[in-house]
């Protein structure tokens, strides 16, 4: 059985452009999600560490490809926060590029993470995210953050609301997760840890 000190994770580089994104036999696990779902926590409560991943006051902090090697044996691959209104139409059309030179190179990720909130309906650019992320060929978690905002009765139909949503296949796992309080936490680190 693999193991993985998750306690072991090194900032390697953030990569601006499609020549520097990182091509290595080291499975990678890249995390996507809009400005404010929280990305960055749920990195941090996956490596349990308070602020390993800049858990910015401003949403839309992360405007590289940012990757940290995890025990040597895999990297988390940070992809910037969409979405978000407050940046300039410029740096809008910067990411855009930057994200489909990614989803368009084979080989940049072998397991996708996307983060939804699981208060909301998913929006049209989770919707684009998530379709980015099956047009890869890659496998996909989702993972619906915030769940300790949610009351007990409304976790189940909210689940069934991003599903559908997302229009996400059987075989793709949708975990109900929070970065505040741990849930989920095993059932992601699973999915990560079946790529060692």
């Amino acid at each position: 059985m693999a193991t993985l000190n998750v306690n072991k994770a090194d900032f390697v580089k953030s990569a601006a452009a499609a020549g520097q994104f990182i091509h290595s036999s080291v499975p990678k696990v890249a995390f996507a999600g809009k400005s404010n779902v929280g990305k960055s926590s749920v990195i941090n409560r996956m490596l349990n560490r308070k602020n390993f991943a800049r858990v910015g006051a401003q949403p839309g902090k992360t405007v590289h490809v940012n990757y940290f090697l995890i025990d040597g044996k895999l990297y988390f691959v940070d992809l910037p926060g969409y979405g978000y209104a407050k940046v300039s139409q410029a740096e809008k059309e910067r990411w855009g590029k930057l994200m489909e030179d990614f989803f368009a190179d084979p080989g940049t990720f072998d397991l996708g993470v996307m983060i939804v909130d699981a208060r909301h309906k998913p929006t049209a650019d989770d919707i684009t995210m998530a379709e980015w992320f099956q047009n890869a060929g890659c496998r996909l978690a989702v993972v619906a953050n915030k769940l300790d905002k949610l009351k007990k009765s409304e976790i189940e139909p909210n689940l069934q609301l991003i599903r559908e949503t997302l229009a996400l296949p059987e075989e793709v796992p949708l975990i109900p997760f929070s970065a505040e309080k741990g849930q989920g936490r095993e059932q992601l680190l699973a999915e990560i840890m079946s790529l060692l």
